[in-house]
Parts: C-alpha cells; structure tokens; sequence
C-alpha cells in the first residue's frame, strides 16, 4: 500500500531511514536517507512499528548521490553486499558516528567525555579479504561468484565489485570462466579470498576430491593472474596451498612500528588494510604504553596489535581463544625477531577461552598496567563482568589490581555499550574518549573503538 509523506530524521543500523507518525508510530524506509520526505510501499506492520521500502522521494538529501556500482540497489537480484552507496561517503562516516553515539548512551548509559576525529579511508578497493558464494545455476546456464543478493540465498549475479581489491575486482569474470570450466563446478559453493601485500590467495572449498585436469586448470588460471591457490576439502584446519604454488609469504605490514605480519588466507585479519594501519597507530597512541609498564592485549589474534604494542610496553601479554592463532602470533614474534626488524619487550602469548572468564581466571593472568581489548562481534561481556567483580570485591583478587587504562575496540556498537555500560557503570571507570571507524564504507557494519580510564 502507498501511505503518505514521511519525514526521514535519521539512519539505523541496517540503513533504513527512520520516520516517526503522529501517534508516534517507528516507519523503517529501505532506501530513503536522513533529511528526506518520501512515499514508501509499506509491507510489514507492527503495533509499535512498520517497515517498507522506497516509493519515491518528494524532497531529496543534499546527500543522496548515484551508486556507483550497477549490481547495487533494491531491485530484485540486487546485491547485498553494500547498503549505503547511495549515500555521500563522508556522510556515511556521520550516520556510523552517531550510531555508536547513540547505543552507548541508550544501551549502557555511557557518554563519552570527548569524541575522537572518525577514522575513513579510501571508499572504493578497499575490501582485501571476503567471501565469494559459487552456485552452478543450471537454468541460467551459467556459473555465479559473487555475493548474495539482498534478502535472499540466492548469488548475485555481479560482473565487477568495485570495493574489492582491484586485482580482484578485475578477476571476478575470468573466476566464472574458470569455474565452468571445472569438472567439479558443481562441488565448489565457495571462494575465500586474502590479499596481502604483495600476494593474493584464493581458497576454493571443494566437496569433492578434484581431478587431475581440475588442478592443472587452477594451476594455469594462477600463472595468468598472478595468485595462490590455497584448497578445503573439509574444515578450515584442512586448508593447504596447492603444490607447484609460488611459496612466496601472505603478510601485511604496520610500517610505523617496524612489524611484518604474515598470515594464512583463513586467518582472521582485517578487510580493510588501509583503516588497519590507522586503527593501530591511533589505538597505540592512545593506549600509551610505557617501557616500564605490562600490557595483556586481550584477544590477541595473530598479534596485529601485540607486536605494536611490545615496540613500546616493558612487557606484554597476548591472548586469544584460539590455539591456532596463538601458534600464529607466536611464529610472528619470532619471524619478526630474526628478521630484526624492531626492538622487542618481553612477550608472551596464552590461549584461553575468554567468554567463560572468572574473576580467578582473570587475576592468574597477573596485574598489567593497560589493557588492548579487541573481541569479535559478542563483545568481551565475560572478560569485563570478571573485572566489574574484582573491582566491587577486590579481596578475590588477592592484591590484584585493575588496569588505569583500557582501550577497548569493538566491531559491534551495541556490545561495545553493553560492556561500557559494566565498566562504567559497575567497574567504576570513566569513557575518556570514542569515535567510529569506517572500516567497511558503503555498509551498515559499524566498527570504533573507546578509552576507559580509572579516576585518580
């Protein structure tokens, strides 16, 4: 149904805009920005709430502009990767601002005493990692790689993305044409891809075993186009660089602090490498670590903040849930060291399962001056609930003792709130500082990262 003019005052999270009745009525609007009036077709009604999508805009945003990619859009078959291209870039920056702004004062009642510069890059070519979905389409006749569409299982059916890696970018074509060409086309649903600084890897999830032809096929695509191929018959532990492959290294470097990163293509590192080296250099300068004080970088990784932080720290600690990337941030450290290229405090690096911490476990891991807390889209909900308890009952720390600073980055605005809200709220710190960070531009995903510090 076709409703009336509706005044858009903002953008959510999912970047719908957001318009309010006279009664008071939520109207979410798929397409429409902040500061328009719109017709939308309203399909979805709740008592508190409906939901609809773009009819047509009566009065347009001064920041509206043409996407510009054609795979983009609400159309049918539209991709889903991005949802923010008809949007101005740096007004993007804003929405995700004020997202963060708004979850830490409405979900942990947290304001933060200053707001840090947003941290954004470049808009398109960004995306150094993703994950490809291959559907063998037997009515199209055709092979797809790409994305799913909007709201659907279905792939999009892209020629060109333009905020992948231009190499890329350029080889999604030629991936399609490889595929088809495969005995196995059918038994390949996916393409991981990673790119490093000077390496691009492919994996290609196979549930079957591939013929001889199929490999010398991949080997002469990756000739051509100048990448690795990494093959899955199974889990992620099963990922191996196919034979006759280049053995030249995936890594990545933070060149402020001297450190080379090497990493596995289904290691998680971050898409945008361009933000990363912004992220750590602000993090780090927020942090302020000091040579005579310990550091615990919680959720460690493969070390992308360690290494940096063990430039400057007199001791560190990493940890991580996971063994394998402990194994990884431990062969980092060392290849760094014999490599020499930057001076070193001690560090050590720990697996621990951090989403069952205990004020016990968490005093075993030793007083540390300062705190890196970088958790996955749940938050660090048992790591912070574990700190709120030993700062409310300090006698079950047995003279351990808080960190004065913690620089928490998040990639979840409404986690990051929940835990600033223990911290501030129960742990007794104050949010010296947040901002956003644009890692993923054209998309809703919010990333930003926050100061907590201890009153003197």
């Amino acid at each position: 149904m076709t409703d009336n003019v509706l005044q858009i005052e903002s953008m959510d999270l999912e970047a719908q805009g957001v318009a309010h009745r006279e009664d008071g009525k939520v109207v979410f609007v798929e397409g429409a920005l902040p500061f328009e009036a719109v017709r939308a077709n309203i399909h979805r009604k709740k008592n508190n709430w409906e939901q609809g999508s773009l009819l047509e805009v009566v009065h347009e945003s001064s920041q509206r502009v043409r996407p510009v990619c054609s795979h983009f859009g609400l159309h049918a078959g539209a991709c889903g990767g991005c949802k923010m291209q008809h949007l101005e870039a740096n007004a993007q920056v804003a929405v995700k601002q004020r997202a963060m702004e708004d979850n830490l004062w409405h979900l942990g009642k947290v304001k933060p005493e200053n707001i840090l510069r947003p941290i954004y890059g470049p808009a398109w070519g960004y995306r150094y990692r993703a994950r490809l979905s291959v559907r063998d389409v037997l009515k199209k006749g055709t092979v797809l790689v790409g994305f799913h569409e909007r709201k659907s299982r279905y792939v999009a059916d892209m020629q060109t993305c333009p905020v992948l890696h231009p190499h890329v970018n350029a080889m999604l074509m030629p991936l399609r044409a490889l595929i088809e060409s495969l005995q196995a086309r059918a038994t390949c649903p996916q393409i991981e891809l990673a790119c490093g600084d000077h390496v691009t890897a492919l994996v290609l999830r196979h549930l079957e075993p591939l013929s001889t032809g199929d490999i010398d096929l991949l080997k002469l695509f990756a000739i051509k186009h100048h990448v690795q191929w990494w093959l899955q018959p199974k889990g992620p532990d099963t990922v191996a660089l196919l034979d006759g492959q280049s053995q030249e290294q995936l890594a990545y470097a933070l060149p402020e602090f001297g450190v080379m990163m090497p990493f596995k293509p289904t290691d998680f590192t971050q898409v945008n490498p361009h933000i990363n080296r912004v992220l750590v250099t602000r993090a780090l300068r927020l942090l302020d670590a000091q040579t005579h004080e310990r550091v615990i970088d919680w959720f460690c990784g493969i070390g992308n903040f360690t290494l940096p932080i063990a430039t400057m720290a007199g001791q560190v600690l990493g940890i991580e849930g996971s063994e394998a990337l402990v194994t990884r941030a431990r062969d980092n450290l060392v290849w760094n060291q014999t490599q020499r290229r930057n001076a070193f405090a001690p560090t050590q690096f720990a697996a621990r399962n951090l989403f069952d911490m205990t004020p016990d476990l968490l005093a075993a891991d030793g007083t540390a001056d300062k705190w890196l807390v970088d958790p996955p889209r749940e938050g660090a909900f048992a790591l912070v609930q574990a700190l709120a308890a030993l700062r409310q009952e300090p006698e079950l720390g047995k003279g351990w003792k808080p960190p004065k600073r913690i620089v928490y980055v998040s990639c979840n605005p409404a986690t990051l709130a929940r835990d600033a809200g223990l911290l501030v709220n129960l742990a007794g710190y104050v949010c010296s500082a947040a901002g956003a960070v644009n890692m993923f531009p054209h998309t809703a995903h919010v990333e930003s990262m926050a100061v907590f510090d201890l009153p003197n």
